[in-house]
């Protein structure tokens, strides 16, 4: 999924899920309402919009199998309208939530508690070669630098796979890879010992080497990836450990709205190849067989991928609706029985047959995958992610997906994952890391600063074309609990199947502003005793600004850089201090470390409470030098500038929360 815009009917494309329009009263005026189409689910049947050359907006209604057909769908579109667009798109999915009943929001969902520590993913570091003792260096090589991995995520590659379409010996046919089937639950002979290798490194199974690397890096969380049907080609029928769950071969049938878009060579291939899809009624028993093999090898959850492909293959399976809420309900109640943390991330489940059938998985990936080869890939994916926030972001925290640290677009994706509240991975190959961009998203301690929502594009982005409109500048906003945050971004270049591409030279730059009026909510931080004025501290710069909440700073970015700005609400403490913590000036979401920030005044004068958590820089906005300074009831020296305000304090490495007192 990925966005557009647009000015009139032709400019919606097909299989659009999302529509937002922006309707002012005339041209000059400052006034906008906000109207919303979102095609849901009706029976049997989904929705989709498309416009035509006529500028006319179309409804397409299908299900995916030709036997089930209709010639009216009442519900087949909800349409909402306000003066809020993040409040228009909250209130119409809650609407949708009470009348379809198929779906939970966000909100009401269990978190699993990986979201909160810093991750590893072995996929871009091995792909499918991913081994014990690559896993092993991977994890050292993170410890080492000073930002441990406290979750990992083993990529596909381990488990128990055949595939006739790649012969040894043969050269290697692109996309043969999707014609692998599963053959067993088990994990594969690199992480499982056969009984005659004695001489063998495998570990002797999954659990000896899970537990082992727990053990000895400190891991919290183990996930393992693994498709919606085993594998990307289902599993192999008529073999021995898959017969009981009666797999049939079929070759998946593209929609013409999914083949009007992208030509998916996962998607090609498995058409090619065909699908060995469990039977429907033994996929319950098939979810639970898997998951509770997983728990007994001390796995903590799963990465479920390939989702998209039920619409492909329900022709005479009940159709896409049907065969979607079969299978979603089948896998999160596996889920449910089998893991103790809601401990699922949902992939290829951006259609709104996956959407809407979510009532637990809390996690789902808001974007096509990270191409780190492609130059072209960053921008977008990080414009993407923004965008398909706005939607996803209701029902799920969405995942940005893993990156590499040592890249040419590093910082671009650190930044973004620092202000997307989204869980915090890289896929970094052993002993190539970027420690310095590390430090910035990691505490030593191995846990992240994330934010409280999903990361959504500003207000006055919503309508603008950050990747293709050769002038805008994307900018992300975000909440903490005492600060607003905003990433500002250079996404100038192409999106996925367009023709034209915005050429900009590398040392060219584009120019906006950012204000604090971007953070929407803004309120929920601010609270009391705040003077209507800000500070905003510049992470690329250095620099704190004092800002009306309608101010603003110019910024300007060459393509593929970025800043962030940290923004804090100025309080009056004992009717003569302003103050405002800015948090952590040495991470990329410095608000992000502060927890609480409290005031206690008698008459020796007042005193200023900072708590929070991490080590480095601590910053402050304060109108006035204060008499001293504490960390947890320790006299600590400080640092005070008058000509910007600002007030600095050295955390120890050895603390990892604190309490700072300032005291008047």
């Amino acid at each position: 999924m990925i966005p557009r815009v647009g000015s009139s009917g032709s400019d919606i494309p097909l299989e659009t899920q999302m529509l937002l329009l922006e309707a002012k009263e005339g041209p000059t005026s400052g006034h906008s309402t906000y109207i919303i189409f979102l095609p849901v689910l009706d029976g049997k049947f989904r929705s989709s919009l498309q416009g035509n050359s006529s500028d006319e907006l179309e409804f397409c209604v299908e299900s995916g199998d030709p036997a089930i057909v209709t010639s009216q769908s009442l519900k087949a579109i909800f349409v909402n309208y306000g003066n809020h667009p993040f409040d228009l798109v909250k209130d119409s999915m809650m609407i949708l939530e009470k009348q379809l009943g198929t779906f939970t929001l966000r909100e009401t969902k269990q978190m699993p508690g990986m979201l909160d520590w810093f991750g590893w993913c072995t996929w871009d570091a091995f792909y499918t070669e991913v081994n014990p003792q690559g896993i092993k260096d991977g994890l050292m090589s993170l410890s080492q630098g000073g930002t441990p991995a406290r979750f990992l995520l083993i990529d596909d590659g381990w488990q128990d796979t055949v595939n006739e379409f790649q012969k040894e010996g043969e050269p290697f046919v692109e996309g043969s890879q999707f014609g692998g089937r599963l053959a067993s639950i088990k994990e594969n002979k690199k992480f499982r010992r056969i009984d005659n290798e004695a001489k063998s490194k495998a570990p002797s199974d999954l659990k000896e080497f899970i537990s082992d690397i727990k053990r000895t890096f400190d891991l919290k969380y183990v996930y393992v990836w693994h498709a919606l049907l085993g594998y990307w080609g289902g599993l192999v029928p008529n073999a021995l450990e898959t017969t009981s769950y009666d797999p049939k071969l079929r070759y998946p049938i593209l929609s013409p709205g999914y083949l009007a878009n992208m030509r998916d060579i996962s998607m090609d291939s498995m058409g090619k190849y065909g699908i060995g899809v469990i039977d429907p009624d033994k996929i319950s028993q098939f979810y639970d067989d898997l998951h509770s093999y997983l728990v007994s090898q001390d796995v903590d959850g799963v990465k479920v991928d390939a989702q998209n492909i039920l619409e492909t293959i329900s022709a005479g399976l009940y159709g896409r609706m049907s065969l979607a809420r079969w299978f979603q309900q089948a896998l999160e109640r596996s889920i449910a029985t089998n893991f103790k943390d809601n401990s699922i991330i949902c992939c290829m489940a951006q259609s709104t047959d996956s959407i809407y059938h979510s009532k637990q998985s809390a996690i789902s990936r808001a974007s096509d995958d990270y191409y780190p080869e492609d130059p072209t890939a960053q921008a977008q994916h990080v414009a993407a992610v923004a965008f398909n926030s706005i939607f996803l972001g209701e029902v799920f925290v969405p995942d940005w997906d893993m990156f590499y640290s040592l890249h040419d677009a590093a910082e671009f994706h650190a930044v973004a994952r620092a202000v997307g509240g989204c869980g915090v991975y890289v896929s970094d190959k052993p002993g190539q890391h970027d420690f310095k961009i590390l430090e910035r998203l990691v505490l030593p301690d191995g846990s992240v600063l994330r934010a409280k929502y999903p990361g959504r594009p500003s207000r006055d982005c919503l309508f603008t074309d950050p990747v293709m409109d050769g002038k805008s500048l994307l900018k992300i906003w975000n909440l903490n609990k005492c600060t607003g945050v905003v990433g500002v971004f250079n996404c100038q270049g192409s999106w996925p199947r367009t023709k034209k591409a915005v050429r900009m030279a590398a040392s060219s730059e584009l120019s906006g502003q950012v204000s604090p009026a971007d953070v929407e909510y803004f309120e929920e931080a601010s609270g009391n005793q705040w003077t209507g004025d800000c500070a905003v501290f510049s992470f690329k710069t250095g620099a704190v600004s004092r800002l009306p909440m309608e101010g603003s700073l110019n910024v300007a970015l060459k393509v593929l850089e970025c800043d962030v700005f940290s923004v804090s609400p100025i309080k009056v403490y004992d009717e003569e201090i302003e103050f405002a913590a800015i948090g952590l000036m040495n991470m990329y979401n410095s608000g992000g470390a502060l927890e609480t920030v409290e005031s206690l005044g008698d008459s020796s004068g007042c005193k200023i409470h900072v708590k929070g958590r991490g080590a480095g820089c601590f910053g402050a906005y304060s109108n006035t030098k204060p008499k001293s300074c504490s960390i947890n009831l320790k006299d600590e020296a400080f640092n005070f500038n008058g000509h910007d305000n600002l007030l600095t304090i050295t955390i120890p490495a050895t603390v990892n929360s604190w309490d700072i007192a300032i005291c008047y």
